[in-house]
């Protein structure tokens, strides 16, 4: 996955989890607790990955028997990554979207597309990603000082649509030259689950990891507290509407700020496959699901369907909220969103 500005999910200062200020080598952090006779001790470490900062928070009695399981998380983290990211020349994902097929794709990347392609089905197209043409064109022409043309943009609209895209076995194939896939939207959150399965392995019964936004929670934070993330306001004012208190959980968003190509925003990183453009009734979108994967997925799917659509699309998936922000600062909230408790 390539640099994002994911930032719109931030964990409270209870958390001590690092932002954007930290440095660009890993950084770790340990703090004790107490909590009745225990002694509890964070252990945070950040690093620099997948394009965005990457926090793994962990509550423990050992320091020692903390750090082993973080650091395992960073390599499944950094291994899935040299498979699934499009940024890199030598990824499968980078060679099936030169040759336009692959044989013997790695399990990781056969998951991942066999999901995506699930939730394209699932949200009637909303989900897309073979959307990578559009995205292409928006990053030329606006690198150019250019702005797409409709024509331009019309040319592309037949190499976007996931009923192009077949699995069978293990070959991955697009039905017409041309074609490309991102999995930007669905990658991220795939690779913090599988980085979360990992700690679980390893024992750790109190963590949070923090993908730029995409975040994986389990037991509890300081003194069995729940773990607290802040909704952030698109405009980025601090005027944080909401709080998220979370046990075993996962959380992410899809805003229109993270990676823009126009001062305006009618150009952004996420494209409505149906129009080529970039949809426009929505800032942001925060979704709640059992994994981050799915918020993932879900969130991108939720904005480019558009506010009432996109609740009533998320009231039908069990165990699954919302919160969007419309374009008019309005917030819609689908029926299981937490009560809300202002910061």
């Amino acid at each position: 996955m390539g640099i994002d500005r994911r930032s719109f999910l931030r964990s409270s200062a209870l958390l001590g989890v690092a932002g954007a200020a930290q440095a660009l080598i890993p950084a770790v952090e340990a703090e004790a607790f107490l909590f009745g006779r225990r002694r509890e001790l964070k252990t945070t470490e950040t690093r620099l990955v997948m394009g965005t900062y990457v926090s793994i928070t962990t509550f423990h009695r050992s320091e020692d028997k903390a750090r082993e399981p973080i650091a395992l998380g960073f390599a499944e983290i950094d291994r899935l990554n040299a498979i699934l990211s499009r940024h890199n020349d030598s990824t499968p994902l980078s060679l099936l979207n030169a040759r336009g097929s692959i044989g013997d794709a790695p399990d990781e990347l056969i998951e991942v597309v066999r999901n995506s392609l699930f939730y394209h089905t699932d949200s009637g197209g909303a989900f897309d990603i073979t959307v990578l043409p559009l995205l292409e064109l928006y990053r030329q022409r606006f690198a150019a000082g250019q702005t797409p043309g409709e024509t331009e943009i019309d040319e592309r609209l037949p190499l976007v649509g996931s009923q192009h895209v077949s699995l069978d076995g293990t070959t991955i194939r697009f039905a017409r030259a041309g074609m490309g896939i991102t999995t930007d939207g669905i990658a991220k959150g795939y690779i913090v689950d599988r980085a979360a399965t990992l700690l679980d392995d390893q024992g750790m019964e109190n963590y949070l990891i923090n993908a730029g936004g995409d975040i994986r929670t389990r037991g509890s934070a300081a003194r069995g507290r729940p773990w607290t993330i802040a909704v952030q306001d698109p405009a980025k004012e601090r005027r944080y509407p909401e709080l998220i208190r979370l046990a075993d959980g996962a959380v992410a968003t899809s805003g229109n700020y993270e990676i823009f190509y126009d001062e305006a925003k009618l150009f952004h990183h996420i494209v409505d496959p149906h129009t080529g453009h970039s949809p426009q009734l929505t800032k942001s979108v925060t979704t709640l699901a059992p994994t981050v994967m799915a918020a993932d997925a879900l969130s991108t799917a939720v904005f480019v369907q558009g506010p009432r659509a996109g609740t009533d699309y998320i009231d039908t998936i069990e165990d699954t909220a919302c919160l969007i922000i419309g374009r008019d600062d309005t917030a819609y909230r689908s029926r299981r969103w937490p009560k809300q408790e202002q910061p």
